[in-house]
């Protein structure tokens, strides 16, 4: 059994064909530095790429011929897996959800409002769901009070962007990160009580 709530494994750059797995007769080249080498066959062009100790990466198979290039595969397939953790990191304000039960044990709230906190600090709305099962729904109360121990538990570091709302079988509130000055002065605000109340 599949489990839930396990995010799929982001997709990694495409994999290129390289040096053997060239399976074309002749291709176009481009060198290292960006420069046309000119259309040759595959096995002059692994030739070339042996010499300069590199690798042999078609990089537009659809071309007519395919374009390959002349590079170290390694630090290329690094080089990319560096830019798409780039792209992604810079996919703020991606609406999350954590999913709670009523009855949920406490270090298992700990983990959850912990994991809320990480998306919240890469600038994420993270919606909080709690979810009813069974007989569970005769008891709402249960499921408010999770909630509001969320929301207290991370109100230095976030705000309810919406009202909490409610269906047949699930309450939810979605929170949004406080930009990081307000942040910053509610640490203070914090720090300033606890010094005054010691």
């Amino acid at each position: 059994m599949r489990g839930r709530g396990r995010p799929s494994p982001r997709p990694g750059p495409p994999k290129l064909p390289v040096n053997r797995q060239i399976r074309v007769r002749e291709v176009r080249v481009i060198g290292e530095e960006g420069e046309q080498l000119g259309t040759m066959p595959t096995l002059k062009a692994l030739q070339i790429a042996r010499e300069h100790e590199l690798d042999l990466v078609m990089v537009a198979p659809n071309a007519e011929p395919p374009v390959c290039r002349l590079l170290d595969y390694g630090k290329y397939k690094y080089e990319q897996i560096k830019k798409e953790k780039k792209i992604h990191k810079g996919q703020k304000g991606l609406l999350r959800e954590v999913r709670l039960r009523p009855k949920i044990e406490e270090h298992d709230l700990q983990a959850k409002i912990k994991k809320t906190r990480e998306l919240l600090e890469e600038g994420n709305k993270v919606k909080i769901t709690v979810r009813f099962r069974g007989r569970e729904i005769v008891y709402p109360e249960l499921g408010w009070q999770v909630l509001k121990r969320v929301a207290e538990a991370l109100k230095d570091e976030a705000v309810a962007s919406s009202q909490p709302s409610k269906d047949a079988r699930s309450i939810a509130l979605t929170l949004a990160p406080v930009p990081s000055r307000k942040r910053q002065e509610a640490k203070q605000d914090a720090e300033t009580q606890d010094t005054q109340g010691s």
